[in-house]
């Protein structure tokens, strides 16, 4: 995650997604497995939306390749 980070700093912002992505997955994961009292849809939402921002992190990818 930290390569992550240090490459967004460098001109490739579409990878703060990617480690938003990782982290929120981390946590979703973490909650679900330590059974934490957390409302379903919460955590739902959060599945959500770092799914949603790893595609736009996939397509920044793709069109940061397709620009080259």
């Amino acid at each position: 995650m930290r390569s992550s980070l240090l490459a967004a700093r460098q001109g490739r912002p579409y990878l703060y997604g990617l480690a938003f992505t990782f982290a929120a997955y981390v946590l979703y994961d973490l909650a679900r497995f330590m059974q934490w009292t957390v409302e379903g849809p919460l955590l739902s939402w959060l599945f959500l939306v770092a799914t949603i921002t790893a595609l736009v992190a996939v397509l920044g990818l793709y069109w940061d390749r397709r620009d080259r």
